[in-house]
């Protein structure tokens, strides 16, 4: 029985709570003051403490910098100065923040003074354990960061990701706090999770005058995890200034990585900077250091050409190289050849500059180059980078994109003055195969997951996209019986066999049956719901009768869809999915369409069975525990489900 006593002053309470979050987040005291102090102190202290959005009072009001509301809810309302809570800032939600990680965060030195001297802890972290001397490293709040130091602030604290507050003083070009940090003896060599330096930090945001700093203070030229150094990092960045200043330190790299480093310019400075001549002088200068001393370093020997790179081999002899700016496209490619050479598969910027000049290609017309640049990526992602990884879902977001736009615009004139052609049918099975092989290891990945902690947004994502593909292939399917019909049946079979679940455990026929899955929206061509990809999966043996987590079968979701497409339902109807199926809210394929125009296009007669009215009298009469008692195990799911 619901005690309404009860939950009438539940609201009244959180009503309450909301007006004094509301006033100490505007830094409305006098507000405050006339609602908190005719109360009783218990209910004042349960105010204060309440989280209403996310976070307390006194975590708004140091969030936003209002000082004498802060004072007034800790001194006189006895607040708790570290329960945290969450805040935005440069639209970031920031998890488990603690008062004082915001008053240093936002640079409100009064109310960091005022928490520390009340007893606030100095080294308190979020939830991603960011402290607040860490924050006020970030935005270069360097009075917050003297008096956080002074008061007891640990400077080696580093966060989840194991940057540390000179790591990010120096990411961030604050001189005068990574001065400070050195003279409070941070380790200048410290390397986070991922093998990166305070000095690679430098190095990849272009501060100069922080990096020669760090020299002085005996940073060492260390690898990270892709084996970058600091000097090779300048390098991918085009921070020019950097790599001069570190070429011109031979006690620190050698004879190779000045070579490294000066081809790895050259390539940025034309795919980055898209400056021909400056990568050519680069590209010089590292053929001198390979070929004009005694010792000679050649290039190594040439790996199998690359299709997609155009069969493009490096130059490896110096008086070729003046012959490449007769011809751009060849440029671009030594470029693409370079970085894979001397960064590898595994690192981000090879995949990133190859779907980069692609994406070129395609804007000039050219879809065959970028299909066949894209498709190299991808597998290079694939076969380096772990299941659901957000890179190739974006690769394969991007093919889902293009191949929508080539279908919608085929024959049509880009603005280069070349016609958008046909797109063929291979290519995007080609995708859609990868794409197969990317749900079911993400799948496999996630089975490993206990379920509490599972998070399927991932995987929702990868198979929407995926199903996206199957939408375009089926549009215009091929005569059956053909070799190229059953390839793309036998590929629509292999991803339902899969039988990956989506959000609210929603599988593939459901998924594309439903109103959320506006994933490729900016084409029409490629929209669900698709009548042909329906067709596809039920031939191919997708259960018409799958329930997912909300009890929603395909046909719950056809009957809630905007706009209603009655020829759907019937496809679903006809491939035997049962009418008077009911959700957890008890709603049937009927009752959700009472509204509906043309309901009575489907005549539900047609679709009941004797079964199925049989069932129906079972529920009826019989109540839920008695089910198990009275119907057979092989009945028992069916009877469940009317």
């Amino acid at each position: 029985m619901i005690d309404h006593h009860t939950m009438g002053r539940h609201d009244k309470k959180m009503d309450f709570a909301l007006i004094v979050y509301n006033a100490a987040r505007d830094g409305s005291l006098h507000r405050l003051k006339r609602f908190l102090e005719r109360r009783e102190k218990h209910e004042v202290e349960v105010l204060v403490g309440t989280t209403t959005h996310g976070a307390t009072p006194l975590v708004m009001a140091c969030r936003n910098g209002h000082y004498d509301v802060a004072e007034y809810l800790v001194e006189k309302c006895g607040a708790d100065i570290e329960q945290p809570g969450s805040v935005v800032f440069d639209g970031e939600t920031i998890e488990g923040a603690p008062p004082l990680w915001c008053a240093a965060a936002a640079g409100h030195i009064k109310l960091v003074k005022l928490l520390v001297r009340r007893g606030a802890n100095v080294n308190s972290t979020t939830k991603t354990i960011s402290t607040p001397l860490r924050a006020a490293c970030f935005d270069g709040h360097f009075e917050i960061v003297r008096f956080l130091i002074s008061n007891g602030a640990d400077i080696e604290i580093a966060n989840r990701h194991g940057h540390t507050c000179l790591m990010i003083a120096c990411y961030r070009g604050h001189i005068q706090i990574a001065e400070l940090l050195l003279a409070w003896n941070a380790d200048v060599n410290r390397k986070s999770v991922r093998g990166n330096t305070a000095l690679h930090d430098c190095a990849e945001s272009g501060s100069l005058e922080i990096l020669k700093l760090l020299i002085e203070h005996k940073a060492q030229m260390d690898v990270d995890s892709y084996g970058m150094t600091p000097l090779l990092a300048a390098a991918v960045t085009g921070n020019t200034d950097i790599v001069e200043y570190l070429l011109g330190i031979p006690e620190l790299i050698t004879r190779k990585e000045r070579i490294d480093a000066l081809e790895l310019l050259g390539a940025t400075y034309v795919d980055k900077k898209r400056d021909m001549v400056g990568a050519l002088s680069f590209w010089k200068r590292a053929m001198d250091e390979r070929y004009r001393r005694r010792h000679v370093i050649p290039k190594p020997k040439p790996q199998m050409p690359v299709q997609a790179y155009d069969c493009v081999q490096e130059i490896c002899e110096p008086e070729e190289l003046d012959e490449l700016l007769a011809d751009p496209d060849d440029m671009r490619m030594q470029a693409l050849v370079i970085r894979e050479r001397i960064l590898g598969p595994a690192h981000p910027d090879t995949s990133y500059y190859i779907r980069y000049r692609g994406a070129v290609y395609a804007d000039a017309g050219r879809f065959d180059r970028c299909i066949q640049l894209w498709n190299y990526a991808l597998d290079m992602q694939q076969g380096m980078l772990e299941p659901l990884n957000p890179t190739t879902q974006s690769s394969f977001f991007s093919f889902a994109e293009l191949f929508s736009f080539m279908i919608g615009e085929e024959g049509r004139q880009t603005s280069r003055g070349r016609r958008v052609p046909p797109v063929n049918r291979s290519e995007i099975l080609n995708i859609f195969l990868k794409a197969i092989v990317e749900v079911r290891q993400g799948k496999q990945l996630l089975d490993k997951v206990p379920l509490r902690e599972r998070d399927v947004s991932s995987l929702n994502r990868i198979l929407l996209i995926t199903l996206h593909l199957a939408c375009l292939m089926t549009r215009d399917m091929p005569p059956e019986g053909t070799q190229e019909y059953e390839a793309i049946h036998k590929a629509i079979y292999d991803l339902v066999k899969i039988n990956a679940k989506g959000k609210e455990d929603r599988d593939a026929l459901q998924l594309v049956h439903s109103d959320d899955v506006a994933l490729v929206g900016r084409y029409p061509i490629c929209k669900f719901h698709s009548p042909h990809l329906t067709t596809a999966l039920l031939k191919v043996g997708a259960d018409v009768n799958s329930r997912d987590r909300n009890g929603n079968t395909a046909l719950h979701w056809v009957a809630m869809s905007s706009p209603w497409r009655p020829e759907l339902a019937i496809a679903l109807l006809d491939a035997g999915a049962h009418i008077d199926t009911v959700n957890k809210d008890k709603k049937t394929f009927k009752c959700l369409l009472r509204n509906k125009q043309n309901f009575y296009s489907i005549n539900p007669l047609k679709y009941v069975t004797l079964t199925c009215l049989a069932a129906k009298v079972i529920r009826r009469w019989c109540k839920e525990e008695q089910l198990d008692e009275i119907v057979p195990d092989h009945l028992r799911s069916f009877v469940k489900m009317h």
